[in-house]
């Protein structure tokens, strides 16, 4: 009897920025324990676009849902600050008045409210649609 786990489709995908095989799943994300990155499953960052950047120009968030100007989301996870007294926006906050924008080469494809913080620039792939 074959184990489960063992099948091709079982496996998970390995790490898009080290190629090691042994990531994880963590709520909506995958993490590599190797290089610590973190990504969502079946969306792959290409071509310099950020990790919710779909072929066909939608940006999608977390879980891969398409978000457009204006949409609510939350954070799937964490996000360090710098700059500005630094921090950190912790998981669940509710973000407003999302902006999609072109990414200028750091990943970061929308302009979003973020309470206590201010307007700032996010990953998609940090940010969750709210229903």
């Amino acid at each position: 009897e074959e184990q489960t786990g063992d099948r091709p489709e079982d496996r998970l995908p390995p790490c898009p920025e080290c190629a090691s095989e042994y990531a994880y799943e963590s709520g909506a994300l995958l993490v590599c324990p190797m290089c610590g990155h973190e990504w969502a499953p079946g969306v792959e960052a290409e071509g310099g676009q950020g990790y919710g950047s779909a072929d066909d120009g939608e940006v999608r968030d977390a879980v891969g849902k398409v978000l457009s100007d204006g949409d609510t989301g939350t954070l799937v996870k964490s996000v360090k600050v710098s700059g500005g007294g630094g921090g950190a926006i912790k998981v669940g906050t509710k973000v407003t008045g999302i902006r999609l924008i072109a990414d200028s080469g750091n990943g970061h494809d929308i302009d979003a409210r973020v309470p206590g913080f201010g307007k700032m620039q996010l990953k998609s792939s940090v940010v969750k649609k709210a229903s």
